[in-house]
């Protein structure tokens, strides 16, 4: 009689690293469509849009949001193509967190 071999398969899950999206500061792109992308584009409340706007125009750069690869790279897409249709040289970028 043949003997049974159970083999235990260990499967290990991991967290997707996460990146933060920049926004950049600018001397054209106005604070109220910065507030705008923020708002339409990375779901923020007004409140929290206009402080990140402020620290995108004091420090030079503030995060738009942290999220997986993915959806990082899908907001910084959306936001640049409504920059480009409004005519605003708005740049974003994402760094690994």
């Amino acid at each position: 009689m043949a003997e049974k071999v159970m083999f235990k398969e260990e499967i290990k899950v991991t967290k997707p690293k996460m990146y933060k999206v920049i926004l950049h500061n600018d001397d054209y792109t106005t604070m109220d469509f910065v507030i705008e992308i923020l708002v339409g584009v990375f779901r923020k409340k007004p409140v929290e849009a206009t402080k990140i706007m402020y620290d995108v125009h004091k420090k030079g750069t503030g995060i738009a949001g942290v999220y997986s690869y993915d959806i990082a790279a899908t907001k910084i897409v959306q936001a640049a193509q409504m920059s480009k249709e409004i005519g605003f040289p708005l740049k974003l970028t994402m760094e690994e967190e």
